[in-house]
């Protein structure tokens, strides 16, 4: 009752500043054109520079927003403000670099771009350079070439101790040896089905948030821990090229809903003999190996593991010297537990801070490490969150403070979803906030946990970046919003609002509209949607489709997002209203109320509202377009049209195996339902997507032939899940906006 309460008292609101209050400005700056919104000047004028704490709390500066011959690391004096390049002089750095290139059949770089990573004493940075590991001295500027092999060399990473660079090629693991260059093998039998160090594709999306990282160093550089995979009997995906006249046929290892997944197993290495042991898990139903942690001591490792139903989790301890392991903790729950980052150890290892989804909403707890709980350390009114990252790998914890007695970590309170950064007592107590700013925080503490760096916006503030105290106080900004620049682009903003569900529920939504309305003018709606589970396109920050949607504004349309309550990020027990019926279970439901509360709005014309989505937003266009008769056009791409087609780990978590639920697969693919769209669809796919795979495009265009329904389709041969390359994306963008006025606007959607 109080939810509907307060949705009808957001929403008296709303209505008045809908039709009266101007959203800024009316922009004095020339109409947005496709090549300004996609101009690389006004992206990186939005973006931060990256920071690289130093031991003693220093700092170095990369600043992507500087021209090429200034972008260059800095030495930051958070006393002053002061930035000074590091290097006296990075020409001549930059001319090493090149003859080091050239001498061996390399091409020269224009700038030098940043380091992949310094080692923990600030003096030394890793580069990845045409495909081989290249070492810089931070002091004299001088590069190094550490591989010079014909295969690419792959996730580089220094030592602990920083006398050691590991990186993984052609699927083994070596090191090399600073001192002297030597290189050791640490894995030898690597081969196109068995990956050491490195990960399987379902690993890298959907398990380790696409980062091909499966080798981790001990604390004392002395050991590896590494991830084999055995891929040979995971099933194989083709994609034909065009060239040459006999294409050739790519091929990708892909394990679908029910299919055989990777043998992964955990391995012990010693550096820099290669002596390796297989750890020993005494668990029948192990299906995956998602995390992999050293404990600060180095004498143990934990390992989370998680069965093939994915609703059993277990933190194993591994003895190092025997290479044995333990149940330490296990996490259960009736529907899917999720896979998180959230796991830190205090430096005796006697205790570990964890995440748990256990009362429905993301909570920090303190355990023993016998697995004993000690306490919850943050309230039940905080849903811990990230405040980046993808959708599907939770983590909040930014930091274990030991000495100070503090966990710092980011949290939501409610919608729209803006993780702040607040901190709780190890010993127990009240919850602190430490950043006050509306809108999204992104926290980077420094070694000393004496200091955070706060990259900050909202959904009217383009980012910044702020130096603090550990206690929330700010001491200088590094980085300011670039308003003026968005002031020069005579940018709009969208607006919060809550639309009512049909049982009340209040659906996080973001309206973008012109800065004055035309008394008496019904404009067409844009509507966004993605609506996969704990995946918001609702939240209070920066949206990077701004510019692109002011120029959908600028043409006289409304844009508009809508979450339904799966995907509204607001606690795991709205995710499970959907478990085992993904695109079935209410999702469209709650948008198609949302779409009939905008209809009767008096700025919005309700013959002319269109839907459009990436991904799961080209899904769930397509379910809405299908089981509905709301709309009169919908973009459809990169979409999942069946899910017996997509990858075990991610539709399994939601549907189950197919041969157990074979009426929610059926229920929830948008294929099963294309003989009843309504509106004019425009389906577009890349032709090399290694992660929706066209065979989806390839059986929704056979059901809409079958069924005698027109629509608009557009392929890009040799583009991917992004379809990146510049030319085709700027092709796909001008596309969409020629279909808008065609099906919303022009001869085909005018009323």
């Amino acid at each position: 009752m109080r939810q509907i309460l307060t949705v009808c008292l957001i929403l008296a609101g709303l209505l008045l500043s809908a039709t009266a209050a101007p959203q800024g400005a009316e922009p004095s700056a020339p109409p947005l054109t496709i090549d300004e919104v996609l101009s690389p000047a006004h992206r990186t004028a939005f973006r931060l520079p990256s920071y690289y704490w130093l031991p003693g709390d220093g700092i170095l500066l990369f600043d992507p927003a500087k021209k090429d011959a200034e972008r260059v690391l800095e030495r930051y004096d958070p006393a002053t403000g002061a930035r000074t390049p590091l290097l006296a002089d990075p020409a001549a750095a930059l001319k090493g670099l090149n003859e080091l290139l050239t001498a061996g059949g390399g091409t020269a770089e224009e700038h030098l771009g940043e380091p992949l990573e310094l080692d923990a004493a600030g003096k030394r940075a890793l580069h990845l350079i045409a495909d081989d590991v290249f070492l810089q001295d931070l002091v004299s500027g001088a590069f190094r070439r550490i591989t010079r092999t014909p295969a690419a060399e792959a996730e580089p990473h220094f030592s602990p101790d920083g006398r050691w660079v590991a990186y993984h090629r052609e699927h083994n693991l070596y090191v090399t040896r600073l001192a002297d260059g030597k290189e050791h093998a640490l894995t030898r039998d690597g081969r196109d089905t068995l990956l050491n160090g490195t990960l399987s594709w379902v690993y890298w999306e959907e398990i380790f948030g696409r980062e091909d990282l499966g080798y981790w160093w001990s604390p004392d550089s002395t050991a590896m821990v590494y991830l084999k995979s055995d891929e040979s009997k995971v099933p194989v995906s083709y994609f034909p090229d065009y060239e040459p006249a006999t294409p050739a046929v790519h091929r990708q290892r892909y394990p679908k809903a029910g299919e055989t997944n990777p043998s992964v197993s955990v391995w012990l290495a010693e550096v820099p003999s290669g002596k390796a042991r297989r750890v020993a898990f005494t668990d029948p139903e192990l299906e995956y190996v998602v995390r992999v942690h050293w404990l600060p001591h180095g004498r143990s490792v934990a390992v989370q593991t998680m069965n093939r139903a994915q609703n059993r989790l277990k933190l194993w301890l591994v003895d190092r010297r025997r290479a044995t392991a333990r149940v330490i903790l296990t996490e259960e729950s009736p529907t899917v537990v999720s896979i998180h980052d959230d796991l830190a150890f205090t430096a005796d290892g006697a205790r570990f801070v964890w995440a748990s989804e256990r009362d429905g909403r993301n909570r920090l707890y303190l355990y023993e490490i016998s697995g004993k709980l000690v306490r919850a350390l943050t309230p039940a009114n905080l849903l811990v969150r990230a405040s980046s990252g993808v959708a599907w790998v939770r983590g909040g914890l930014c930091a274990l403070d030991e000495a100070g007695g503090w966990i710092y970590y980011t949290a939501t309170d409610g919608a729209p979803i803006a993780p702040a950064l607040y901190r709780s007592p190890l010993a127990g107590g009240a919850a602190e906030r430490l950043t006050r700013e509306p809108g999204s925080h992104r926290v980077g503490f420094s070694p000393s946990r004496q200091y955070f760096f706060d990259e900050h916006s909202s959904m009217r503030r383009p980012p910044g970046l702020t130096l603090h105290r550990a206690d929330g106080e700010a001491m200088r900004v590094v980085a300011a919003p670039a308003v003026d620049h968005a002031a020069k682009l005579g940018l709009l903003y969208p607006e919060y609002l809550a639309i009512p569900a049909e049982d009340g529920f209040a659906l996080p939504a973001q309206i973008l509209k012109p800065a004055a309305l035309e008394p008496g003018r019904r404009y067409p709606v844009i509507l966004y949607v993605y609506g996969g589970p704990n995946a918001p396109v609702v939240g209070d920050r920066w949206g990077r489709d701004l510019l692109m949607n002011n120029l959908l504004v600028q043409r006289g349309y409304i844009w508009m997002a809508v979450d339904n309550r799966s995907a509204s990020g607001l606690g795991k027990a709205l995710e499970d209203t959907v478990h085992h019926k993904l695109m079935s279970g209410g999702e469209v439901a709650d948008i198609v109320a949302a779409v009939r509360w905008i209809k009767r709005q008096p700025w919005a014309d309700p013959e002319r509202v269109g839907v459009w989505g990436w991904s799961g937003g080209g899904t769930f266009t397509v379910q809405l377009m299908s089981q509905s008769r709301e709309f009169r056009a919908g973009i459809a791409v990169a979409g999942v049209y069946d899910f017996r087609y997509y990858d075990s780990v991610w539709a399994e978590h939601l549907l189950g195996l197919p041969k157990d639920n074979p009426e929610g697969y059926k229920a929830g693919a948008p294929a099963t339902w294309a003989k009843n769209l309504h509106g004019r669809l425009f389906l577009v796919h890349g032709l090399a997507d290694d992660n929706v795979h066209p065979q989806n495009a390839w059986r929704l265009t056979d059901e809409l032939i079958a069924a005698k329904i027109p629509f608009d389709l557009m392929v890009y041969p040799r583009q991917g899940h992004g379809i990146r390359a510049p030319a085709s994306y700027r092709h796909l963008m001008t596309a969409l906006l020629d279909f808008w006025e065609r099906w919303l606007k022009g001869v085909n959607g005018e009323r």
